[in-house]
């Protein structure tokens, strides 16, 4: 689904060079499903859609989370509702994939601001999906999708390699694997249906350790600690903090998500670069709260401006409700185009004006 659909072209010409299967699905539900199945047949699977996409498979991400299978979805975002403006761009899915699913458990959700960021969080995804056994979204939109710019990746072989699953060939008794085992960490031994003599069992309904439906209240109450409250500390302890730039003794901190980085980079570089404090979020779940505290600590007293591709403020929300951070404005911009050096300058000059920021 536009704009996502360069990754499949792209993993579609790569797939005649390396072990690599790519599969068009007839529809985002039956997609979701699939990388969920190749997942628990023990293949590294992602699906990638843009926001009507993504609406449709929340359902499947959810039953990732019960399952405690691990997948990669990319969020593409474009105008909506609906169909929308589906070749431009905007930042409007946030509120979204960080709340998508019914029930309680643990996600990551990245927000790559460059190329880079993209290869880099993109391994990162795979690597805490694999490790947490959770869902990891990657929220990018049509302007980050469709950029082109020279960067230096790492060579292959310092790429993270680590697939967090009981290795080929053990053998655990069968009357004793648990595949949903209660830990200190949440995290259970994750075996690979065919690699083990034991069964390994799957289920969406509330389930005992071993796999099977229950009902039992107290053992529901231990499994919603273990699939959110427990991963999701883990989570939170590892947190990605935020790009920071200049934010000892700012004057203004202006924050920003995703494809916006380049631009605000520019732009505050180009105005007062010595006083104007910038923050990159490419985490946006869960929220590195405690690092931001950290930063902004820094610079006591200073308004804390957004820029955003959205018409809600959509990151400035996020921002009070996990932190209680005082958002001094946002500017936004929701026209399907992304913002240009020459309008975020304006407008950032005219926000300062009309309530009276001076430096």
């Amino acid at each position: 689904m536009t704009p996502s659909t360069t990754i499949m072209e792209t993993l579609a010409v790569f797939s005649s060079e390396i072990p690599l299967i790519v599969e068009q699905a007839e529809d985002e539900i039956a997609a979701i499903n699939m990388a969920i199945g190749a997942s628990y047949a023990g293949l590294r699977a992602m699906t990638a859609t843009s926001g009507g996409g993504f609406a449709l498979m929340t359902e499947g991400i959810s039953l990732a989370a019960m399952l405690e299978t691990p997948v990669v979805i990319v969020n593409g975002q474009r105008p909506g509702p609906a169909t929308g403006l589906p070749t431009r761009t905007e930042q409007a899915d946030l509120d979204m994939v960080v709340h998508a699913g019914h029930g309680e458990f643990a996600r990551v959700v990245y927000a790559p601001g460059n190329i880079t960021e993209a290869f880099e969080l993109t391994i990162k995804a795979f690597d805490v999906a694999d490790r947490m056994q959770i869902p990891a979204i990657i929220l990018t939109d049509q302007y980050l999708a469709d950029m082109v710019a020279p960067v230096c990746l790492p060579p292959e072989k310092d790429l993270p390699r680590a697939r967090h699953v009981l290795p080929r060939g053990i053998s655990p008794d069968e009357a004793t694997y648990l595949r949903y085992k209660l830990t200190e960490t949440g995290i259970s031994p994750r075996a690979v249906p065919s690699w083990i003599s034991g069964v390994v069992y799957a289920d969406s309904d509330e389930h005992t350790e071993e796999g099977h439906i229950t009902e039992d209240g107290a053992l529901r109450a231990a499994m919603v600690e273990k699939r959110f409250l427990k991963k999701n500390a883990l989570l939170l302890e590892e947190a990605l903090p935020p790009h920071v730039k200049n934010i000892t003794g700012a004057r203004v901190v202006v924050c920003g998500f995703g494809s916006t980085l380049g631009v605000i980079e520019e732009v505050c570089e180009s105005m007062e670069p010595d006083k104007m404090g910038r923050i990159h979020f490419q985490q946006v779940w869960p929220f590195p709260a405690a690092a931001l505290a950290s930063l902004l600590a820094q610079a006591p007293g200073a308004p804390i401006i957004t820029v955003e591709n959205n018409a809600g403020g959509q990151l400035a929300k996020l921002i009070r409700r996990e932190t209680g951070t005082a958002i001094h404005g946002s500017v936004l911009k929701y026209d399907g185009r992304p913002f240009t050096f020459e309008d975020l300058s304006t407008r950032l000059e005219g926000y300062w004006r009309t309530h009276g920021i001076r430096f």
